[in-house]
This record gives structure tokens, C-alpha cells and sequence, in this order.
């Protein structure tokens, strides 16, 4: 294959650029140069603000055609589900969420699971995390929550006291913290991770009757597996990438990763019985109430060609949905479906979804047209060239039929800024502590000891109120091992990121200049 550039131009020297005599100057018509550099300059996108760290992988998804042991129909009238075999293909984007594209994968963050399906009915994109609740329920905190997470505006260093701040006035947020402080903050790597659409999302049949659903990844074949602080602190020593080059070997060797989709179902409603609310994202439905059914498998098979196209510029979006999936009225995602696919349009471009990754595996006709990088048409085969909108009686698209009755929803509410009733902040993170192991407590109160050491009074007493709120014995553990540990003034970071400086100073060899 002959190189060329990016006009099609074949190059005769691409070892030396154009200059006068063999020691210079260079000249400014180094087209082929200039050309090169240029483009060399713009190779990297803007990173994405969160999950900026990820690897990814194709695959498919194999319906199964029930819903636990009923036909899937009943509730969704969405065509992948239906037929028990059918294929959809689809792309996973794995990640972490806080730290930027260069981070270890050993950091204690949630993961991200995002999972594009190529339907027949275009893209569905179901975005979620390992873990299955969340920080927050109101998305007007999102910006403040990854802020108070992110390294201090002045020092540029991750600051335990910024994050615990926030979070002892987020009270909410203390399930979250529970399993983020604990061995689940640290999944071991992606394969043996589970994944959670996190949101409440609705199902609708083709009555247009409609149920809450909740989505789990579990994996198959393999145990799911998580890390302690110390594990963790051992790989990274090795290995900062170390749950891409897991992902990518297992495919290579045929060792195919696969998870299990099952949903949790409820009827459409407030749900009164209940002590919290089902659309509040930082709850989990019990599962013995609301069993998980499986409804497919995914198998991934295929690593990326490139990492850059595919994986980088992978766009998903909470809005992304197909007929017989809809949404709930979720406040978090309301939010998330408005900020994801505005951040693609930032990052990637106006014509994002015109990428082979993000494209759908169907043809596309709309009358959107022209931005940035547009370099094809989304035209149908018989529509008018000259007719880019709708309605028209000359060769225009047309709109589709309905596939069912339409999900209407009724509405009779005063328009509010209210937290919702049935907060019930501290039930639940009180049940996980109960629920987990004793070496998993252990760990938990371990790791909260050495970020709340750095922080504040203020911040400490209101973090180990939220803990006693959740049960007695939690609160306990976490003042009695904060009283024993002793706090060295002034200086900044977690006690182990403390203990990385000075082990650097003492560890430091002495040598000359040069």
C-alpha cells in the first residue's frame, strides 16, 4: 500500500520536511508537513468532563423472549426483546467517572457500563454505572458534586475534606457512600463487575400501558470481584491500565466476557406502601418484592480497531431510546437525558452521530443538515433533493405509523422546587452495612478513617451523624477509629497520599547534576 495524505496526494519522503539546504530553513509551503502537524495538533478531542477513562468492546445481545417466565410483550412491545434468539449487536464503553483519561484503574470511583444496541429499530443506549443507586437525586447537583470531587481548584490536588464537604450536607448520598468506601468502590476489573442502569426507566406495552423497570447486568460464568485499598495499591504499582489490557486479552484468547440483562418490574405509580420513593435513584428495589427477570445475555466477542474511533468517540445519551422503552419521571433522569447528548455535540461534534460508532445499523432519513463535518446526507432513497423539511406534498419524508397505543401519562400537580417526600435518607445505607461481610466492614471503616482524618471537625461529626443515622454500630466504628488516629495538621491529600510524599522525599536517590 502506497502512504498518502489526506487528499489522496502519494508521498515520496516522509523522513524530511522541504528546507533551504540540508541544515535549513524551512519553508512555508511544506504542504505535506503542515498538513500533518496540523492535524497531529487537533488529534485529541476535548476529554469528557466525567467517565474519561475507558476501554470498550463489540458484541451482542440474545433475547430471550420472557420476562421471567412470561412473554416479554406483556410489558414491552420493544422488538429486540421479543423473539426468544433474536441478535442485536451492540458496543460497550466501560469507565471510571471521576478521574481523567490517563488515571489508574485502580481508583476508588464508581464504573461506568454504557451499552449501545444497534436495533432494528435504530440505537438504544442504556447508560449506567456498576453500582446501582447514586450520590444525588436532583440533577441541579451534578455540577457541584463532580466539583467537590475533583482535584482543588488552587493546589490541583484530590482533597478527601472537598468531598466529604459536600457530601455531609448531601445526606442522601450516604448509601452511596457506603458502598463506594467499601471493597465495591474498587471492582477487581470490567468482566467480573455487575452493571445497573441506575435510573428508573418505564416499559409500554402495545396498549400503551406502561410499568416502572429498573436494568441489571449480571455477570455470567465468572464471580464478580472487588478489591481492597491495599489490593488495589499493589496493582497499581504494576499495572495502571490493568482492566483494559484484561478486557482486550480475554476477548484476544476467546474468552468471550457476558453478562445476564435482567429487570425489575413495578406498576406505574407512587407506590404509597413503600418507605421511599421508587423513582429516587439512591434506593434499591428489594429484590425478594421485586425479583430480578432476565430477559437476555450479552456476549462481547470483538475488540476495537482503534481505540480513538471507537472507543473515544463512543457517544451515548439517557435519551436514546426505541419504541416500547420510555422514561420515568426520575428528576436525575430528566437531567442526565438534556447533559449527555449536549456534551456530545460539544465533544465530538455536530454530526457525531454520522460516526460509524454511533450511527445506527439502519438507514437514516431526517431533515437535519449541514454543521460541522457532515459528510453524508440523511436523505431516504426516493426523497426530493430539494425537500428538507416536513410536512410536504412533493417528495418530502413522511412521518411512520404508530407501533401501539401512545403511554399517556396524566398530570394534576402544582409546578414545585421540592425534595420528594419519602426521602428516607439512612434506612437502606444502614441495611448494606448489615448486609455486608465482616472483612467488607472492616475495609470500609478502614478506608473512611483515612479520608475523614483530613477533614474538619464540622465535616467529620456531620459524616458520622449520616452513619449513626444508618446504624448505631457504623457511626461508632467510624468516631472510635477516627479518635485513635492521629491527624497531622496542615497538610494536604488523604493520609496515604500523604504518606506517597514523604516516602518519595525519604526514597529519593541523591545524584549530581549534569
Amino acid at each position: 500500500m502506497t502512504l498518502t495524505d489526506r487528499q489522496g496526494h502519494p508521498i515520496t519522503d516522509n523522513q524530511n520536511i522541504r528546507t533551504i539546504g540540508d541544515r535549513g530553513p524551512s519553508t512555508l509551503e511544506n504542504y505535506h508537513f503542515l498538513e500533518k502537524i496540523s492535524h497531529f495538533d487537533r488529534e485529541r478531542i476535548p476529554e469528557r468532563v466525567v467517565h474519561a477513562r475507558g476501554a470498550g468492546a463489540h458484541g451482542y445481545f440474545e433475547a430471550y423472549g420472557t420476562a421471567g417466565g412470561e412473554p416479554v410483550s406483556k410489558y414491552t412491545r420493544a422488538k429486540l426483546f421479543q423473539k426468544a434468539g433474536t441478535r442485536t449487536p451492540v458496543f460497550v464503553r466501560f469507565s471510571t467517572v471521576v478521574h481523567g483519561g490517563n488515571s489508574p484503574e485502580t481508583l476508588r470511583d464508581p464504573r461506568g457500563f454504557a451499552v449501545k444496541f444497534y436495533t432494528e429499530d435504530g440505537n438504544w443506549d442504556l447508560v449506567g454505572n456498576n453500582l446501582k443507586i447514586f450520590f444525588i437525586r436532583d440533577p441541579l447537583k451534578f455540577p457541584d458534586m463532580v466539583h467537590a470531587f475533583r482535584p482543588d481548584p488552587v493546589t490541583n490536588i484530590n482533597d478527601p475534606e472537598r468531598m466529604f464537604d459536600f457530601l455531609s450536607n448531601t445526606p442522601e448520598s450516604t448509601h452511596m457512600v457506603t458502598f463506594l468506601f467499601s471493597p465495591w468502590g474498587i471492582p477487581a476489573n470490567y468482566r467480573q463487575m455487575q452493571g445497573s442502569g441506575v435510573n428508573t426507566y418505564k416499559w409500554v406495552n402495545a396498549e400503551g400501558t406502561g410499568v416502572l423497570v429498573k436494568y441489571h447486568w449480571e455477570p455470567l460464568n465468572v464471580p464478580i470481584r472487588n478489591l481492597t485499598q491495599q489490593e488495589a495499591g499493589e496493582i497499581q504499582g504494576k499495572n495502571y491500565s490493568h482492566a483494559t489490557q484484561d478486557l482486550y486479552e480475554a476477548i484476544e484468547r476467546g474468552e468471550f466476557p457476558e453478562w445476564e440483562l435482567s429487570v425489575q418490574i413495578m406498576s406505574d405509580g407512587e407506590h404509597p406502601e413503600l418507605d421511599f420513593d421508587p423513582l429516587d435513584p439512591t434506593k434499591l428495589w428489594d429484590q425478594e418484592q421485586f425479583p430480578f427477570l432476565p430477559v437476555g445475555k450479552m456476549v462481547l466477542n470483538q475488540n476495537p480497531e482503534n481505540y480513538f474511533a471507537e472507543v473515544e468517540q463512543a457517544a451515548f445519551g439517557t435519551g436514546v431510546l426505541v419504541d416500547g422503552l420510555d422514561f420515568s419521571d426520575d428528576k436525575l433522569l430528566q437531567g442526565r437525558t438534556f447533559s449527555y447528548s449536549d456534551t456530545q455535540r460539544h465533544r465530538v461534534g455536530t454530526n457525531y452521530l454520522q460516526l460509524p460508532i454511533n450511527a445506527p445499523k439502519k438507514h437514516v432519513a431526517t431533515n437535519q443538515r449541514d454543521g460541522q463535518m457532515t459528510y453524508f446526507v440523511d436523505r431516504a432513497p426516493d426523497q426530493d433533493p430539494h425537500v428538507n423539511y416536513e410536512p410536504s406534498s412533493i417528495g418530502g419524508l413522511r412521518e411512520a405509523k404508530p407501533a401501539g397505543q401512545e403511554h399517556e401519562p396524566a398530570y394534576n400537580e402544582k409546578l414545585v422546587r421540592r425534595k420528594i417526600e419519602r426521602a428516607n435518607d439512612f434506612k437502606q445505607a444502614g441495611e448494606t452495612y448489615r448486609s455486608f461481610g465482616d472483612w467488607e466492614r472492616d475495609e470500609l471503616i478502614r478506608n473512611l478513617t483515612g479520608a475523614l482524618l483530613v477533614c474538619r471537625p464540622a465535616v467529620r461529626d456531620k459524616m458520622i451523624e449520616h452513619f449513626r443515622q444508618a446504624d448505631p454500630e457504623y457511626g461508632r466504628r467510624v468516631a472510635d477509629s477516627l479518635a485513635k488516629a492521629s491527624p497531622e495538621p496542615g497538610r494536604l491529600g488523604s493520609v496515604s497520599e500523604q504518606q506517597g510524599v514523604e516516602m518519595a522525599e525519604e526514597m529519593g536517590r541523591t545524584t549530581d547534576g549534569y
